[in-house]
């Protein structure tokens, strides 16, 4: 992105592709003319991912002087509130950004339930129906997508369950 105001992000910020800038050999601080196209939704999401891991690297190696907080709630198995935390959560992280870098932990697996009984959206989107993992991957993906869009949080998880690895 290239930041039309300062050095924060604003909605005003625009999107060069990462072909547009190896191809010119752009580099932070050059300053560059000419127009522009919107960014596509899989670039911007790209680009503030990208952007997040690098304030992420520079936070654990003791470049920025920011503590990096990862909160959520247990077991999160509806959509919905998942998405109502999470705007309440954006709220506060634009109020202490400069200080505290936020990661949503949104955990989609139950961690008490053993053998059989309801272990999570990943096992089993709905409470109500026999377990689908299948399902469940594609519910919790779209929801992540969800959360990022409306949010522009990236979120993370746990996998509790060793036999789901292959999953990834």
């Amino acid at each position: 992105f290239l930041r039309t105001h300062g050095y924060l992000p604003s909605v005003d910020d625009v999107y060069v592709g990462m072909a547009t800038i190896r191809r010119n050999g752009l580099r932070k601080g050059d300053y560059i003319t000419g127009q522009t196209r919107p960014a596509r939704p899989n670039e911007k999401y790209a680009a503030l991912r990208e952007e997040k891991v690098k304030e992420i690297e520079n936070i654990l190696a003791g470049r920025l002087d920011k503590f990096l907080l990862l909160v959520g709630p247990c077991s999160a198995d509806n959509e919905e509130a998942v998405l109502d935390y999470l705007l309440r959560l954006r709220k506060a992280q634009d109020k202490v950004s400069e200080k505290i870098c936020i990661i949503p932990r949104v955990y989609t697996n139950k961690p008490r339930t053993t053998g059989m009984g309801y272990k999570g959206m990943i096992h089993q989107p709905d409470p109500n129906r026999n377990e689908d993992m299948l399902r469940g991957i594609v519910t919790v993906r779209e929801m992540y997508i969800r959360a990022m869009k409306e949010t522009e949080f990236f979120c993370a998880d746990e996998m509790l369950y060793p036999e789901n690895y292959r999953y990834l």
